[in-house]
C-alpha cells in the first residue's frame, strides 16, 4: 500500500508547492499580497467568474506597473486559471487520501490506542461513544466499566481494554473529576465509600454528579449495591461537607488519620438488573455493561428475530422480525390530518429507527413508551447504503416471549426458597390453573440434601418472561435461574 501511496504523496506535495508559488508569482509578478493572491487562488478554485475578472484586471495592472506587456501577463494568469482548475481539488484528495491511510495505519496496528484516542475527541457526544463502543465490541476489545480507582477524567487504555472515562458520564464534568483523580493520586485508592466521602472535595462535587456516578457504575469496587449507595447520598454529602469544612479550618477531627468514622448506609437490596440497566444508561447515555435484551436472548431465538446489524449486513429489503428497547417516540401529523411516529429503539448491535404510522401506531401508543422492550415485526427498506424500516406490528416482548414456550429451570439450595418460589410464580408467572395462559414449564432443581441433586418439574404451565427471571433470581436461598 505504501509504495502504490508514495507517488501520490510525492505529488500532493508538489502541487501544495505549487499552489504556494502560484500566489508567489502574483505577488511578485503582480505585487499582490499574499492575503490578495490567496483570495485570487480561492477565486479561480471556486470557479468565481465575477470575482475572477475582477482580479484579473488587478493583475493585470499590477503587471503593467512592473513593465511586463499586457500579452505576456494574460498568458501567466490563464497558465495560473489552468492550473487551479484541477490543482485545488487534486491536492485536496491527495490530502485526504494521506489523512485516509494514516487513519488506517493506526486503527490496523494500535487499534486500541487509536479507539480510545477518538473516543477522546467525542466524549461529549454519546451517539458517537455508542457507535464506538459497538465498534470496540467489532474488535473484540473490551470497554471497561468506569471506576473511581482505575478510571481517568479521559479514556485511557488499560491492558487489552480501555477503560471509560469519568468525565464522560452526563453530568459531572471535567473540573470535578479531575479534582476527584487527584486526591486519588495524592492519597491513594479510595478504600470504602465512607473514606471516600471525606476526602471529597464538596466545593467542585456537588450531589447530582455523585448520583451520576452511582448510578454510572463508577463506585461499584467500592460498595457494589447501587441502590444502597444510591440511598445514602445524603448522608455521604453532608460527610463530605463536615470534612472539608474541617480540612479548611485546620482541625483534625473524626476524619482525621485512624479515626475515621464508619458510614451507616440503609439496609437495602440492589436494584433489578432491569432497573440498574436503566439508570446506567440514563448516567452514562447508553448501555454499558449490559443490554435488557440479554435476558430474552433465548425467547429472541425461538422468535428467530435478528439484531439491526444482521438486517443491515444482510443488506436485502423486505419483512423482518427484530426486538427493540424504546429510547424515544417524536409523533408528527401528516398533510392529511394522519398522525405518525418516528421511534428510536436499541438493540444488543446498536440504535436504530423504525417509522410508525397511524393504523400501527394508534394499536401500539399505550406501550411504546420510553424503556419497553417491544417485539418489532416491519418492513426494511434499503436506499444505498442506509436502511429505512417501517412497523407492520408492535407488541410487548414479554407477551410474545411467554408465547414462544420459553421454560425456566430454577435452582433451589434452601427449603425457606420454595414457599417464596410458590409465591413469585403464582403472582407475576400467573399459572394457567389460576386463569393464566402460560406455556413455560418450570423445573426446580432442589440441593437440600448435601450432595444430592433432585430435579422436579412442576405440572403447572406459567407466563414466563424476565419480569419473572428477575422477580425469582431476587429470593434468598436461589442459586441459579435460567431459561431452558
Amino acid at each position: 500500500i505504501h509504495e502504490k501511496l508514495e507517488p501520490v504523496l510525492k505529488e500532493t506535495y508538489g502541487i501544495l508547492v505549487y499552489q504556494e508559488q502560484v500566489m508567489r508569482i502574483a505577488s511578485d509578478v503582480a505585487g499582490f499580497t499574499m492575503g490578495n493572491a490567496d483570495i485570487l487562488r480561492w477565486a479561480m478554485g471556486k470557479k468565481n467568474l465575477e470575482l475572477m475578472r475582477e482580479k484579473k484586471e488587478e493583475f493585470l495592472d499590477g503587471c503593467k506597473k512592473n513593465e511586463i506587456d499586457r500579452e505576456t501577463a494574460e498568458k501567466i494568469f490563464d497558465h495560473i486559471d489552468k492550473f487551479a482548475g484541477y490543482g485545488f481539488n487534486k491536492s485536496h484528495s491527495a490530502g485526504y487520501a494521506l489523512i485516509a491511510y494514516q487513519t488506517a495505519y493506526l486503527k490496523a496496528n494500535y487499534p486500541v490506542e487509536f479507539m480510545a484516542a477518538s473516543m477522546i475527541l467525542d466524549m461529549g457526544d454519546t451517539d458517537k461513544l455508542n457507535v464506538f463502543k459497538d465498534e470496540l465490541k467489532k474488535l473484540g476489545v473490551p470497554l471497561l466499566a468506569p471506576d473511581v480507582n482505575e478510571s481517568e477524567p479521559m479514556f485511557k487504555v488499560e491492558g487489552d481494554g480501555i477503560r471509560y472515562a469519568l468525565a464522560a458520564i452526563k453530568n459531572v464534568g471535567q473540573a470535578a473529576m479531575e479534582t476527584l483523580v487527584a486526591e486519588r493520586r495524592r492519597c491513594g485508592p479510595f478504600k470504602d465509600i465512607a473514606d471516600l466521602a471525606s476526602r471529597l472535595d464538596s466545593h467542585t462535587l456537588n450531589k447530582r454528579q455523585l448520583e451520576n456516578l452511582i448510578r454510572a457504575g463508577a463506585l461499584d469496587s467500592l460498595n457494589p449495591n447501587r441502590r444502597q449507595v444510591y440511598e445514602a447520598i445524603d448522608t455521604i454529602m453532608g460527610t463530605a461537607g463536615a470534612a472539608s469544612r474541617e480540612r479548611e479550618s485546620g482541625q483534625i477531627g473524626l476524619f482525621g488519620g485512624d479515626d475515621r468514622a464508619e458510614l451507616p448506609l440503609p439496609e437495602t437490596a440492589d436494584w433489578a438488573k432491569m432497573e440498574r440497566l436503566k439508570h446506567e444508561s440514563e448516567a452514562i447515555g447508553f448501555f454499558l455493561t449490559g443490554h435488557p435484551l440479554d435476558t430474552y436472548a433465548k425467547s429472541l431465538e425461538r422468535i428467530q428475530a435478528r439484531t439491526s446489524a444482521d438486517v443491515f449486513g444482510e443488506g436485502r429489503s423486505g419483512l423482518v422480525i427484530m426486538a427493540g428497547i424504546v429510547l424515544s417516540k417524536r409523533e408528527r401529523t401528516s398533510s392529511r390530518g394522519n398522525r405518525y411516529a418516528f421511534v428510536q429503539f436499541s438493540d444488543t448491535a446498536g440504535n436504530f429507527e423504525v417509522t410508525v404510522f397511524s393504523e400501527v401506531l394508534a394499536a401500539a401508543r399505550e406501550f411504546l413508551e420510553v424503556g419497553n422492550s417491544l417485539y418489532i415485526k416491519a418492513r426494511a427498506d434499503f436506499e444505498g447504503e442506509s436502511v429505512r424500516f417501517t412497523a407492520h406490528a408492535l407488541e410487548p416482548l414479554d407477551q410474545v416471549a411467554s408465547r414462544a414456550g420459553a421454560g425456566l429451570k430454577v435452582i433451589v439450595e434452601e427449603a425457606s426458597s420454595l414457599p417464596l418460589l410458590r409465591e413469585v410464580l403464582d403472582r407475576v408467572g400467573g399459572a394457567n390453573n389460576g386463569g393464566g395462559n402460560g406455556k413455560g414449564r418450570v423445573v426446580v432443581v432442589s440441593r437440600l440434601d448435601a450432595g444430592q441433586e433432585v430435579e422436579v418439574r412442576l405440572p403447572e404451565r406459567y407466563l414466563i418472561s424476565p419480569l419473572v427471571l428477575h422477580a425469582v433470581e431476587d429470593i434468598p436461598g436461589i442459586k441459579g435461574v435460567e431459561e431452558i
